[in-house]
């Protein structure tokens, strides 16, 4: 009985297979739109399109089918609509370039959105000078793929972001290039999702910024020249492995912001010419392991609101600083992690050093309390300042401390 009902099922599927079809558009086709095509489509119909320029202001998909460029077709929204609208699980978009979106603060109107469905997919598209590039709302089991999003922004307030998922679970983000809008890639009420290997450069605000979001892994991306550089904030259980946060440079610029923060993982990344490397306020029981910090002007800068995280197996090289804060009272723990400006010795050669270093220098502490202490900066008088901090702390907190620093710096 249970083979003759598994039979029944495949040959419905065949059948359903047997029975789509193909609609061609193009201009030496006998289909020339691309919304009659889709209103002549069924479900599971292939919607085939040619190389040319269509411009038909809003294209509506509201039926589960394939929707595949050749050659890259331009969908042109003339600067007035929405281009394509998505509003049907299943759907697939793939191989299109979609250029010239309408402009909107109220409906943001995007390259491609997603209304309120599950199981689409977005992969192998160009989106060029849309407001918002692609939108997912309320989406659940989405995939965007593998697509050049490009604007040319030049103040926040008159662009939208690279690729906007709001209120939406089990979303995927691989493999996409953005540049130019406000945020490359922003999440907000957005949970157990992944962005993975995309490249967020040039944008204007965030390379990446999300909120509200638990449960999501960032993994091998990279986030380079944005305005402000990376915020997390106001989330639990984040996973951030091997990201590179890349020359984020500016008065309130960061290669991670990290804000109200628990649970969380920030292991194997790497923080290389940043104003500040990591900017932590509010953090909670978050292991920051494996990370290399290089040439930054301050590797971490730790607020006082910060407790019961543990920094361990770290590379600080080259910054500034490597560590600030703006308190006294020392709730997070440093382990084996290695200094370059660690000055002490290793008499029976085990690799750690035999003298505990403190990580917080005195003109850091200056400088958080007064900047304009940086005019001093490789000043002779802040030198010695620092050499008798380390002597007899006096104003750096005593618990401040790394007791096993490591001689050599990691492979990592």
């Amino acid at each position: 009985m249970k083979k003759n009902l598994f039979l029944f099922f495949l040959f419905l599927l065949f059948s359903s297979f047997l029975h789509a079809k193909v609609i061609e558009v193009g201009a030496n086709k006998p289909m020339k739109s691309i919304k009659k095509a889709i209103a002549l489509a069924k479900i599971d119909d292939t919607v085939l399109v040619y190389n040319g320029v269509y411009k038909e202001g809003n294209i509506v998909i509201d039926k589960k089918i394939i929707f595949i460029g050749k050659d890259y077709p331009v969908l042109d929204g003339q600067k007035k609509y929405e281009v394509l609208s998505v509003k049907a699980d299943g759907v697939i978009v793939k191989s299109f370039k979609v250029i010239n979106s309408g402009y909107g603060t109220l409906d943001d109107p995007c390259g491609i959105k997603v209304y309120n469905r599950k199981n689409v997919i977005i992969q192998d598209n160009i989106l060029d000078n849309n407001f918002f590039g692609i939108y997912i709302q309320n989406g659940t089991k989405c995939i965007v793929k593998n697509n050049k999003i490009k604007a040319y922004g030049k103040q926040e307030q008159l662009i939208g972001n690279g690729i906007h998922c709001w209120k939406s679970d089990s979303i995927q983000i691989l493999a996409n290039t953005i540049s130019g809008h406000r945020d490359g890639i922003y999440f907000e009420f957005v949970t157990n999702s992944m962005v993975r290997r995309n490249i967020s450069i040039h944008n204007s605000r965030y390379g990446l910024h999300f909120m509200f979001s638990n449960d999501d892994a960032y993994i091998s991306n990279v986030f380079k020249n944005n305005g402000a550089g990376v915020a997390v904030m106001y989330t639990h259980r984040v996973k951030m492995y091997n990201n590179y946060f890349l020359e984020n440079w500016g008065d309130s610029a960061y290669g991670l912001l990290l804000k109200e923060i628990t649970d969380s993982n920030i292991i194997g990344n790497h923080f290389n010419e940043n104003t500040s490397g990591i900017h932590m306020e509010g953090i909670t029981r978050t292991r920051i392991e494996k990370n290399v910090f290089k040439a930054n002007g301050w590797g971490m800068n730790i607020q006082a609101s910060c407790m019961d995280n543990v920094i361990k197996n770290n590379n600080f090289v080259g910054n500034t600083f490597d560590i600030s804060t703006n308190g006294s009272l020392v709730l997070n723990t440093f382990n084996s992690n290695y200094w370059d400006k660690y000055e002490g010795y290793d008499l029976n050669k085990d690799g750690v050093g035999d003298v505990p270093y403190r990580p917080l220098s005195l003109f850091a502490v200056l400088t958080e309390r007064n900047p304009s202490t940086m005019l001093l900066f490789r000043s002779f008088m802040i030198t010695l300042l620092d050499k008798s901090e380390k002597i007899l702390p006096s104003i750096t907190p005593d618990n401040f401390i790394d007791k096993t620093p490591l001689m050599h710096s990691m492979s990592l």
